[in-house]
């Protein structure tokens, strides 16, 4: 039988709520994103620290405002050169993946949980996490929210306030709620 730890890590109906280990592993997270959150910027190398007890690791050239927020931590997979602003929230019971060279807004979140449409189901606590992947040279602007499952590719920009609900592909600029592309181009092409 699998565990519910096992359940989330393959993106299946999983207890997030119920469940010793994860809840353990959740208030771990939240400590280190509250021990972070509380470090003055010039207080760079604790900062590291706790950035790389969060991830597992610290990523090549991370700038990370705070406040910061995330669910779990090591499923968090940045690229280097990675821009963090303020605000911004990462639930992260499936993998988010960010690729090289992306600006992140501030009060960005990126969501991997879903949860049941029967209210008796989704009452007991039950969910599905569903990975996000953003590709090299993204954008996002201010408030963007990423739903579960979502890929964005390279080289697009999301406009502020924008609600990205299905996969946006490379070269794009993209906004609203839901979020719609409004124009794409060549990779080649210096600017649209």
């Amino acid at each position: 039988m699998s565990s519910e730890l096992e359940k989330m890590y393959r993106g299946e109906w999983y207890d997030a709520n119920n469940d010793p280990q994860i809840i353990e592993m959740r208030i771990k997270a939240k400590d280190l994103c509250f021990d972070l959150d509380h470090l003055k910027p010039s207080e760079m190398e604790k900062r590291k620290d706790v950035i790389t007890q969060l991830l597992g690791y610290y990523p090549e050239n991370l700038e990370l405002i705070s406040p910061f927020i995330c669910d779990y931590g090591h499923l968090i997979h940045l690229g280097k050169n990675v821009f963090i602003n303020s605000f911004c929230y990462f639930m992260d019971g499936g993998s988010i993946t960010i690729g090289n060279d992306v600006f992140i807004g501030p009060y960005c979140g990126f969501y991997t949980a879903n949860h049941a449409m029967d209210y008796k189901e989704r009452n007991s606590g039950i969910e599905i996490a569903l990975p996000i992947h953003v590709g090299n040279n993204v954008w996002f602007g201010a408030n963007v929210s990423v739903m579960p499952g979502v890929t964005i590719g390279d080289d697009c920009v999301i406009g502020a306030g924008s609600v990205v609900t299905k996969d946006i592909p490379p070269h794009s600029l993209a906004c609203g709620n839901p979020c719609r592309i409004i124009k794409q181009w060549d990779e080649n092409q210096k600017s649209f």
